[in-house]
């Protein structure tokens, strides 16, 4: 299969896969280890991955400045090495205060991380941002499920050497990553001026944006919205699990079916549907679709209440297909308009504004499903609705802008 961005592409789908296959490892287990092995109770154990959640948000706009200044090959490595550092710390104490300081050192290098692996990619890639982006969703999925098979399998000798080996196992994931990414060019830093508009766009230009996203209201007005279409990631790690279980006949059994449903959806799909965001215009027009697939993912949701077991089950099934085609869509869409949205001159600022969407929704996203799963079905027709609404306020929002050319200069794997 031919790799946008050549051999360094290639080079970077190798970090993506050991990168997730590393925290898959962590990912399935870490609950426990501060269970098991540190001996931290239910609210310390919420403490930590919350807060050290929150503090981590800050990681992706100040990735993204960074990387508008210095290397972004030596600052990719410089964070995995962070990463390997916090998760190796782990090991070394049981101290409540000390654990949250090394995990939310952890949290900022994998936030920090995100945004700058999205940048080197786009920059090498060039036009095909798109098809690179639906490549490494496929790859990640892959290694998330390569780490979690293998820790479900170590976890059978059911004892607590074997979470300090599967830290460990996370831990050299991250060196791993920041070996192969040493091996890659440093990437072109897009510059010069946006150009002019194709006949495959509506506009003639593309309006200026000023170079801090701080300052770009229409930039800051579309990462809010795109902080609550993310979340499609909580209802598949939070809503959908419990609504099943709490609130439906549907068998228990259910629930792993349904994540591996949402797994084998993505690997078999993301690269074709990644054609619907190729382009700034054809992410637009994919908004309304999109909006489509949220409501019906809502709608199931609220369906699957019902007092018949096979028919609660095939209601969470086309639930939980919507929303994977929703997830889907949405990456590709995200994925090509903040990247076009973005002045070449500040390009890393503005996706590090962007990473702040995904990563403020992981701590707020576990409110809006409890809130969504109390109120009942309602509350997940309201939320279908919600997002829908969002999706068409959107495609709003960025018609004079995500319609026009790109405003990255393409940028060819012969320059570097």
């Amino acid at each position: 299969m031919r790799m946008p961005g050549g051999p360094d592409g290639h080079r970077m789908m190798a970090v993506t896969f050991v990168d997730k296959a590393g925290s898959g490892l962590w990912g399935a287990t870490s609950a426990l280890y501060f269970t098991f092995v540190a001996g931290l109770d239910t609210a310390e154990i919420g403490l930590l991955i919350g807060l050290s959640g929150a503090i981590g948000i800050a990681g992706p706009p100040l990735g993204g400045l960074l990387a508008d200044r210095v290397p972004l090959r030596s600052l990719l490595v410089a964070v995995q090495a962070v990463r390997a550092f916090a998760s190796l710390a782990l090991l070394t104490t049981t101290d409540l205060r000390l654990l949250l300081a090394i995990a939310t050192v952890g949290s900022l290098g994998d936030r920090t991380s995100a945004v700058l692996t999205k940048l080197y990619a786009t920059r090498i890639a060039g036009e095909e941002r798109s098809r690179y982006q639906a490549l490494n969703r496929t790859v990640s999925n892959i290694g998330w499920a390569v780490g979690g098979l293998a820790a479900a399998g170590v976890l059978t000798l059911g004892t607590t050497t074997v979470y300090r080996w599967l830290l460990t196992g996370d831990a050299l994931s991250f060196v791993l990553c920041a070996l192969l990414t040493l091996r890659c060019a440093e990437p072109p830093s897009p510059v010069g001026p946006p150009q002019e508009a194709t006949s495959d766009t509506e506009d003639t230009a593309i309006p200026k944006s000023p170079d801090n996203p701080w300052r770009d209201r229409r930039y800051l007005a579309y990462t809010a919205s795109e902080t609550v279409l993310f979340l499609d990631d909580s209802v598949f790690k939070i809503g959908l699990p419990l609504w099943t279980v709490t609130a439906t006949t549907a068998p228990h059994q259910a629930v792993p079916l349904l994540l591996v449903l949402n797994n084998l959806l993505v690997v078999c799909f993301q690269v074709p549907l990644a054609r619907f965001g190729n382009t700034p215009r054809a992410a637009r027009a994919t908004l309304l679709p999109l909006g489509a697939a949220f409501l019906a993912g809502g709608a199931a949701l609220a369906a699957s209440a019902v007092a018949t077991p096979w028919l609660a089950t095939l209601a969470l099934t086309l639930a939980a297909t919507a929303f994977t085609v929703a997830e889907m869509l949405h990456a590709t869409v995200s994925w090509e308009l903040s990247v076009a949205l973005a002045p070449p001159t500040a390009q890393g600022a503005y996706l590090g504004v962007h990473g702040l969407a995904q990563a403020t929704q992981r701590s707020v996203g576990p409110l809006a499903m409890t809130c969504a799963i109390a109120t009942g079905p309602a509350g997940w027709l309201g939320l279908g609705a919600a997002l829908a609404a969002v999706c068409c306020a959107q495609r709003h929002l960025v018609h004079d802008r995500g319609t026009t050319a790109l405003s990255v200069p393409p940028v060819t794997v012969s320059e570097h």
